[in-house]
């Protein structure tokens, strides 16, 4: 990327000095091809719509691995649970007590019945009695139960890892991913396409601009022509050997023939100025564009192999891509009807502990399960199928369609370009014709033998043979680009 913006700031650094210094800036068609590739947002969007189905397509590819999460909760309670009542509670804390009071009781009662019997007797029980720390053993034990059933649940810990796998869902996922890859294969193809426009838009400018400023030069030719002979007749006029009227229409001419010079002028700085828009330079920059190569015989082709053609164009395999993408959305919607299976793992930690008794601290354990889904009954998911397998039967006639018109053009173009190779050949015959007869006019005018008007007509009908060959060989040109491009073979 860095190297990318070094170059471009060093083309465009160059660009402003030359505009600084008023030098043209030299301009083949490879270098506009170069400039406008650079400069296009569209193709710019293309690759970014490359890179992002590019990204889609591994978020699909890691949809079959485990995933993994990690939750954690936290939760005050203003109260906690109590499993027994205030009194329940006060009872078992006192147990020692209240026991102690019912024993101390029948004991005492029991020994005041012993004593008219056995008084040494009833005086060991007494003393017994009055030694023995139940009531205090009794009240801890208590106290023990009471606080091992109080679950102090006001602050509450919970947290876990959970690792999901889906085992199967139908053959979802793995057509999930084919569309993904599907959907990034078109990318690349609408990238190739743009590029493959755009090369073919900035033809079109290049030789519309090679085109007028050809016609300038004519044109500037056609009155530098009338120029000279407008002094020849003025000349012929003081020698009283041509009149008032001969002068006038060789004036008209040249005054029409400054008009065209100054019309070609203008239309030649707009068609600059689409080119230098394509190549994003200075629209008012000051630029020599520079034929790259001589127009070239570009025959037509005697064979044509129409199944090369088909593969090898970007129309057809991007059809063919929907036809893939329209494939996998009949799987997807059939697996709706298919069983799905999933398998989940976990590792849960908890505070308060209640995996051995109630305690206050973390505890945990581990969980695997498996999660099986089965449909019965789905109507919708029937006529889903039955829609997904109807719309790739229409990507499938649209391919049949497309491979018909396809065809169709290629046989057009083919045969245009040949129709514009005979108009050259007839063009560069005219010219011939055009550019004897001018010199014999030439000759002749100024041996006197033929009139002002005759040589005009000589003049005016080189200039126009000399506009028909440019435009005929620039036809040429455009026809076989414009059946490469048919035959997918531009931007290759």
């Amino acid at each position: 990327m860095k190297k990318k913006l070094f170059v471009t700031l060093m083309v465009f650094s160059f660009l402003g000095a030359s505009a600084q210094t008023g030098v043209p800036l030299s301009l083949t068609l490879e270098d506009c091809h170069r400039l406008a590739l650079e400069y296009n947002k569209q193709l710019k969007i293309a690759e970014e719509k490359v890179a992002e189905t590019d990204a889609l397509k591994k978020m699909a590819l890691s949809e079959m691995f485990p995933k993994f999460s990690a939750n954690g909760a936290y939760t005050w309670n203003q109260k906690s649970i109590q499993l027994l009542s205030d009194e329940k509670q006060d009872a078992l804390n006192n147990m020692g007590t209240n026991v102690a009071e019912d024993v101390a009781n029948s004991v005492s009662e029991f020994v005041n019945r012993l004593m008219p019997i056995d008084p040494a007797l009833a005086q060991s029980f007494a003393e017994l009695l009055e030694g023995s720390d139940v009531a205090h053993a009794l009240n801890g034990l208590g106290r023990q139960i009471t606080s091992s059933l109080d679950m102090d649940l006001r602050n509450i810990w919970v947290g876990g890892v959970t690792v999901t796998q889906p085992v199967f869902l139908g053959g979802k996922l793995v057509e999930l991913y084919r569309s993904a890859r599907t959907n990034n294969e078109m990318a690349q193809l609408g990238y190739d396409k743009a590029k493959s426009d755009i090369l073919v838009q900035v033809d079109e400018a290049y030789w519309r601009v090679i085109s007028v400023q050809k016609k300038l030069e004519l044109a500037q030719q056609y009155a530098n022509l009338l120029d000279t002979m407008y002094q020849n007749v003025q000349a012929l006029k003081e020698a009283e050997m041509a009149t008032e009227a001969d002068l006038t229409k060789v004036r008209v001419k040249l005054n029409e023939a400054q008009m065209s010079l100054t019309k070609a002028t203008s239309g030649l700085q707009l068609a600059k100025m689409l080119l230098y828009q394509m190549c994003g330079l200075d629209l008012n920059g000051n630029y020599l564009v520079l034929e790259s190569l001589e127009l070239q015989d570009r025959q037509s082709l005697s064979n044509i192999d129409m199944s090369q053609v088909l593969n090898n164009s970007r129309e057809i395999q991007l059809l063919e891509k929907s036809d893939a993408l329209a494939k996998s959305a009949v799987h997807i919607a059939a697996s709706g009807l298919m069983p799905n299976l999933a398998v989940t793992g976990s590792y849960l930690v908890t505070n308060p502990n209640l995996y051995n008794g109630y305690s206050k601290g973390f505890g945990g354990m581990f969980t695997v399960g498996a999660v099986l889904n089965v449909p019965i009954c789905h109507p919708s998911a029937v006529y889903a199928l039955k829609a997904a397998k109807h719309q790739r039967n229409e990507v499938q006639y649209l391919i049949e369609e497309a491979s018909d018109k396809i065809q169709l053009l290629v046989n057009k173009l083919n045969y245009e370009l040949e129709v514009a190779n005979r108009k050259l050949m007839a063009s560069q015959t005219n010219l011939t014709h055009a550019e004897e007869n001018l010199s014999l006019a030439e000759e002749s005018f100024n041996s006197g033998l033929i009139s002002s008007s005759d040589l005009m007509a000589a003049q005016t009908a080189w200039l126009s043979a000399s506009s028909e060959l440019l435009d005929a060989g620039i036809e040429v040109q455009m026809d076989y680009l414009y059946l490469q491009q048919a035959m997918g073979r531009i931007g290759e």
